[in-house]
């Protein structure tokens, strides 16, 4: 999973994300210092009246939290999320003394201590425009 930092630069730099079952999430400006799932049993998604998506809490939870707008809410993709957006775009990911390197097929690389963090790096590049 990536880090809550990076991902807030991937969301501001406008990383869509459509909630689905299994994703996670952090919420920002609440100290919480975790990261939720979205799942069947206690978190959902339901669409609001105007269209707007809603993560919902179900069931007792400690912190009395109903729900909360997706747009308050930081997602979190994993490796995998991250990798697929990267797509045609992503030549190698490689491991390197003190963490990862990945390589875009236009010969630019990112590292980072994690995978996700370097492949998000990456595709940070992607959603600035600066890469092929």
């Amino acid at each position: 999973m990536l880090s809550v930092a990076l991902a807030c630069r991937l969301r501001d730099a406008g990383l869509v994300w459509r909630p689905r079952l299994f994703d996670f999430f952090h919420i920002p400006d609440r100290d919480f210092d975790r990261v939720f799932v979205i799942a069947d049993l206690s978190v959902d998604v339901q669409r609001l009246a105007d269209g707007i998506a809603a993560i919902t809490f179900n069931g007792a939870v400690e912190w009395s939290l109903d729900y909360i707008l997706q747009q308050d809410v930081v997602w979190m993709p994993t490796e995998s999320q991250i990798r697929e957006r990267l797509g045609a775009s992503l030549e190698a990911l490689e491991r390197i003394d003190g963490g990862y390197v990945c390589r875009l097929v236009d010969g630019a690389a990112f590292e980072a201590e994690t995978a996700a963090d370097a492949y998000g790096e990456a595709f940070l590049r992607i959603l600035d425009g600066s890469a092929v």
